[in-house]
């Protein structure tokens, strides 16, 4: 098992620039496929904004973030990122990291068997 934490999110306005990390305890971090999901104010969905494998060698992004958040992995400090630029107050939302053992890039919640409990990202207009 993993256990996952994530830290990082505030309160930014519309343009600004913010470092989600997300650090896991537990089992072989190595070993986990990463991925970051969202799920906006009344919302009951949680939605994929990016993705790493359990090396760091290929990454997904959802279309509306690609050029604007880097996913990353360090697997030494047992911690993985989210890079986000430009940010839109549409992104408002809790940000999720979750990890599945030895995954792909999947982009389904379903596809991911541990959670963190979230941090909260507002982007003010």
């Amino acid at each position: 098992q993993v256990q996952l934490v994530e830290s990082g999110g505030r309160l930014v306005p519309a343009g600004g620039s913010l470092r989600l990390s997300c650090a896991a305890s537990g089992s072989a971090f190595n070993t986990y496929s990463i991925a970051w999901f969202r799920q906006a104010p009344g919302t009951e969905e949680r939605e994929i904004v990016a993705a790493i494998t359990w090396g760091g060698g290929n990454k997904y992004y959802r279309e509306s973030v690609k050029g604007r958040f880097t996913i990353s992995r360090d697997n030494t400090e047992n911690t993985a990122y989210l890079q986000m630029y430009r940010l839109k107050p549409e992104e408002t939302a809790v940000y999720y990291c979750a990890a599945q053992k030895w995954g792909g890039l999947g982009s389904e919640a379903r596809e991911y068997e541990y959670w963190g409990q979230g941090t909260q990202v507002t982007v003010s207009s």
